[in-house]
């Protein structure tokens, strides 16, 4: 329990003097290491091509989920386009820009592929008013690229009905942040014997805790992080998404914020909480290539026959995330076509060998993807 009037952990004494268990988050970070480890020799296997198509689809999901960890919607076939272009991938068929959408893109990619440059206050605040292009926050006015004010009074994380609102959190005053950002980056740019993983979730941590700006302290807290994890695996690309997993997990993240930042700076239990969101990130990425590159591996397979749009359509989402089973009935209704077109279809894929046809016959017929082993 703190003393006095001390509720937050920017008010201790020792502030921002760090305390946790090394010992206790060993276990942990070897898991983490060791995934990191399998996933980016994964990917050194792999050619060119493969590693965009990984990193195009996880900086995507980056920019879609980190937006949407605050309430944020994105569509995401605008920024898997925007992030295409910036790369210079060739998509076919890029969508028309969209001013919100580039700048959580400009800066997930700056904080990426150029993570070796120093983080300043300068590059902060173009970060920031990427974020907000017409300098608004919903329906309000705030200060882009400049730290906060506090002209209308202290800067709190707010919930609930006016009438009955729950302080969550009050930052730093406004007065404070020329200090606490020159310590803070100061901290950041120093090499010392920190772990660059938990380097990583403390500077989640600490930067959140500043909250520096009036709007999006959230967002470029997560991206700071994944600017120190790109220096941990020394990687321009990515090939996970921290945040795609943050936002599965968006109620306990938010939970143990607001107990650490309540806290006495033991901060065990929010790194030990971190390593396993990231452990677990990693987990899915590793699942989600086997199926890229299964993905891949069939239509190099396959690159010479001539299919129809419907094949098309119908073969990628089997390749994807497919529920239930392949009927003549359900290609008719995802292809909006007729059943004897749909029948056609098919067959065309099972005189191939694209297509194999389950031992039940009748109205119960259904057809499955006939997957090759992957080519060396």
């Amino acid at each position: 329990m703190n003393s006095g009037n001390k509720l937050y952990i920017w008010q201790q004494d020792e502030w921002p003097g760090w305390r946790y268990s090394h010992a206790q988050l060993m276990p942990l970070l070897g898991q983490v290491h060791q995934n990191l480890g399998s996933l980016a020799g994964r990917m050194r296997d792999q050619g060119i091509s493969s590693q965009s198509r990984v990193n195009l689809e996880a900086l995507t999901l980056d920019a879609v989920m980190t937006s949407e960890i605050e309430g944020e919607f994105l569509d995401y076939d605008t920024v898997r386009s925007s992030v295409a272009k910036h790369l210079g991938l060739d998509i076919g068929g890029l969508l028309p820009e969209d001013r919100h959408v580039e700048g959580v893109v400009d800066m997930i990619l700056d904080a990426t592929a150029n993570h070796e440059k120093p983080l300043t206050p300068e590059r902060l605040h173009t970060w920031h008013k990427g974020l907000f292009p017409f300098g608004r926050s919903d329906m309000s006015s705030i200060s882009t690229g400049a730290w906060r004010t506090d002209q209308d009074g202290p800067m709190q994380v707010i919930s609930g009905p006016v009438h009955r609102r729950r302080v969550h959190f009050e930052a730093p005053h406004a007065t404070r942040l020329d200090g606490e950002i020159k310590d803070f980056l100061s901290w950041f740019e120093t090499s010392d014997e920190t772990d660059p993983i938990l380097k990583a979730a403390l500077a989640h941590l600490w930067f959140v805790t500043i909250h520096p700006y009036d709007d999006g302290n959230g967002r470029m807290a997560r991206a700071i992080s994944d600017l120190a994890l790109a220096r941990a695996d020394l990687g321009t690309q990515r090939f996970y998404s921290v945040s795609a997993q943050i936002q599965k997990e968006r109620n306990a993240y938010y939970g143990l914020l607001e107990k650490t930042q309540k806290g006495n700076l033991e901060v065990t239990e929010w790194l030990s909480w971190f390593l396993s969101c990231l452990l677990r990130a990693l987990q899915y990425a590793d699942a989600t290539l086997t199926q890229v590159l299964s993905k891949a591996n069939f239509w190099h397979r396959w690159s010479e026959m001539p299919f129809n749009e419907r094949q098309i359509k119908v073969l990628n989402l089997m390749l994807h995330d497919f529920q239930g089973k392949l009927t003549n009935k359900k290609w008719s209704a995802l292809c909006k076509c007729s059943s004897d077109t749909a029948l056609r279809d098919i067959n065309e894929l099972l005189t191939r060998g694209v297509l194999a046809k389950s031992e039940s016959g009748g109205r119960s017929t259904s057809y499955t993807l006939v997957i090759y082993p992957q080519q060396e």
